[in-house]
C-alpha cells in the first residue's frame, strides 16, 4: 500500500523549518540584544579599567610619566581622557589638530560631568564615597553618544574623566543587520540543501525496507533489502531479512506438508475404495460356488439321488470347495505381499528348467483345447529367486494365456536374453486388451472378460499377485498387444 505522506517530504520539511526557526531565532536575538549587550560589556569594561588607572596614576609623580601613562592607556582602550585639578582647570587632554572641536569636547564634557556629580548628590558626596560614577551620555550634534566614566583621585586631589564613544556598536549593529540578510538567504539554502540530503539518507532505507515488507505481506521472499549500514536502520533491515527467510522456510515446510497431507487423504480415499472393491469382489466370487454347494448338498441331503447323478453331485461340490480353497490361498499371499512382511527365499536356480517344468504340467489343457505351443529357451540363464514365486508367475500367465485363446490357436513362451536382465514372455493368439485396461488388469479381482467359463475361470488375483512378487524380485512385468494376440512378460536381474 503506497503511503499518502512520503517519509522523505516529512523530513525534509521538518529538517528544513527546525533549522529555519533556529537561524531566525538567533538573527532576532543579535539584532535586538547585541547594542544592549555591547553597552554593558562596555560599562563594567569602562569601570574596571578606571579603577585599575587610579591605582596606577596615582603612584606616578612625574609629568612625563603621566603623560605616557594616559597616551597608553588611551591607544590601548580607545578612550578620551580628561583630568581637573582640585580647583577644577583643565590639567590634561590630549589634543587633535582640531583645536576648535577639542574646546566644544571639553566644554560638553564639563557640562556632563558637572550635572551627573550633581545629579548624585553633589561633589562633596562624590569625593567621600571613592568610587567610580559609570553612565552613559546622551546623543550630542557636536559629541556622539558615549559611554563616561568618573573617578576621584585622593592623593592628587584631582577629578579622573574618561570618555569611550558607543558610535562604532551602532555601525556594528548595522553592518551585521545586513550580512545576517546575506547570511539568512546562504544559510536558508544551504539547510534546505542539507535538509533533503539528510532526508533522503534516512528516508531511501525506509523505502527499500518498506518495498520487501509491503511483498512479504503478500507472500513474496524474492526481496531481500539490501541495506548496508551498521545502525539501527541497518539492524532493522537485518531483521526484516532474517524473517523473510524464516516465513518462506515455514512456509514452504507448512506447503510441502499440505501437499503430502493431500497426497495422504488421497492414497486413503483410493486404499477405502479399495477395501469396499476387494469386499464387493470377494463376496461375489464366494457367492456362485457357496450357492452351489448349498443347492448340491441339499439334494444329496434329501437323499434322492442315485449312481452317476449323485456322484456328479460330490464332484460339483468338491470342485467349488477347491475354488473356494484356491481363493482364500490367493487372498493371503496378495495380503502378505501387499504388506511388505512377505520374506522372499531365494536361492540361485536355472530358469529355463522352471519354466520347461511348468509348461509341462499344462499339457493335458493344450491337448483338451488343441492349442500349438512353442517354446523358445535360453539354456544356462541363472537367476538368483525364490524358486516357489517365480513357478507362481509362471503359472498365472499360463493360466491366463489359456484362458483367453480359443480351441486351436497358439501360445509362445519365449527367453530373451540381454545384457544384465533376462525376459521371459508369454503371448497367446486371441483377442487384444483395449489400451485403457492394459493398466487395470494388475488391480485386485480385475477381470476382462465377465463371462469366461467358470473351468479355468481365475479369481481376479493372479495378476496382483504378479505384480508385487516381481517387484520384491526388483524386476518389472508388463503386457503389450502384438499382431498374433496379446504378450505378458516379466524381467529379472541376471546372476
Amino acid at each position: 500500500m503506497k503511503s499518502k505522506k512520503s517519509i522523505t517530504r516529512k523530513l525534509f520539511a521538518i529538517t528544513s523549518i527546525v533549522f529555519v526557526i533556529f537561524i531566525t531565532t538567533n538573527l532576532i536575538v543579535q539584532s535586538q540584544f547585541f547594542e544592549q549587550f555591547y553597552k554593558k560589556w562596555k560599562i563594567d569594561n569602562l569601570e574596571i579599567n578606571l579603577v585599575k588607572f587610579k591605582s596606577q596614576y596615582s603612584l606616578l609623580q612625574k609629568n612625563e610619566d603621566e603623560v605616557n601613562l594616559i597616551s597608553s592607556f588611551e591607544e590601548a582602550n580607545n578612550y578620551k581622557i580628561i583630568i581637573r585639578d582640585r580647583l577644577g582647570n583643565l590639567k590634561y587632554l590630549a589634543k587633535t589638530a582640531d583645536v576648535r572641536k577639542d574646546s566644544i569636547k571639553v566644554r560638553i564634557m564639563n557640562q556632563i560631568m558637572s550635572s551627573e556629580i550633581e545629579n548624585q548628590g553633589g561633589i562633596t558626596k562624590f569625593k567621600d564615597e571613592g568610587k567610580p560614577f559609570i553612565f552613559i551620555t546622551q546623543q550630542n550634534p557636536d559629541m556622539p553618544k558615549s559611554v563616561a566614566g568618573i573617578l576621584y583621585d585622593e592623593k592628587k586631589d584631582e577629578t579622573v574623566c574618561v570618555f569611550s564613544s558607543l558610535q562604532p556598536v551602532n555601525e556594528a549593529v548595522q553592518v551585521i543587520k545586513e550580512f545576517y540578510l546575506y547570511f539568512y538567504i546562504g544559510a536558508l539554502i544551504t539547510i534546505l540543501l542539507l535538509s533533503f540530503f539528510y532526508s533522503n539518507m534516512i528516508a531511501k532505507p525506509l523505502i527499500k525496507i518498506t518495498k520487501t515488507a509491503s511483498k512479504m505481506a503478500k507472500l513474496d521472499f524474492t526481496e531481500k533489502c539490501e541495506v548496508k549500514s551498521e545502525d539501527e536502520i541497518g539492524a532493522l533491515a537485518t531483521s526484516l531479512n532474517l524473517l523473510s527467510e524464516n516465513l518462506n522456510e515455514a512456509l514452504t515446510s507448512l506447503t510441502d506438508a499440505n501437499t503430502q497431507l493431500e497426497k495422504d487423504i488421497e492414497k486413503e480415499k483410493k486404499l477405502t475404495e479399495m477395501r469396499k472393491d476387494f469386499v464387493a469382489a470377494v463376496s461375489h466370487e464366494l457367492k456362485t460356488p457357496i450357492t452351489l454347494i448349498e443347492g448340491y448338498t441339499l439334494a444329496l441331503n434329501d437323499d434322492v439321488l442315485e449312481g452317476e447323478e449323485k456322484q456328479y453331485f460330490i464332484d460339483v461340490i468338491m470342485d467349488e470347495s477347491r475354488k473356494m480353497n484356491s481363493l482364500v490361498s490367493d487372498m493371503l499371499d496378495l495380503s502378505q505381499l501387499e504388506s511388505g512382511n512377505f520374506k522372499l527365499t531365494k536361492e540361485e536356480f536355472t530358469l529355463h528348467e522352471l519354466v520347461k517344468s511348468v509348461t509341462k504340467k499344462f499339457s493335458s489343457l493344450f491337448n483338451e483345447k488343441q492349442i500349438k505351443l512353442e517354446l523358445s529357451f535360453i539354456e544356462d540363464i541363472k537367476v538368483n529367486a525364490d524358486w516357489n514365486r517365480i513357478e507362481q508367475v509362471i503359472t498365472n500367465y499360463m493360466t491366463n494365456a489359456i484362458r483367453h485363446t480359443q480351441e486351436g490357436g497358439s501360445i509362445t513362451v519365449t527367453m530373451i536374453n540381454r545384457e544384465d536382465t533376462i525376459c521371459v514372455e508369454v503371448e497367446n493368439s486371441g483377442n487384444k486388451i483395449d489400451l485403457s485396461e492394459t493398466s487395470k488388469i494388475w488391480d485386485n479381482f480385475y477381470k476382462i472378460d465377465k463371462s469366461r467359463t467358470r473351468k479355468l475361470g481365475g479369481t481376479g488375483l493372479g495378476l496382483s499377485i504378479v505384480k508385487n512378487i516381481i517387484l520384491l524380485h526388483g524386476g518389472s512385468c508388463g503386457v503389450e498387444n502384438t499382431e498374433m494376440g496379446v504378450k505378458f512378460y516379466f524381467i529379472l536381474t541376471k546372476q
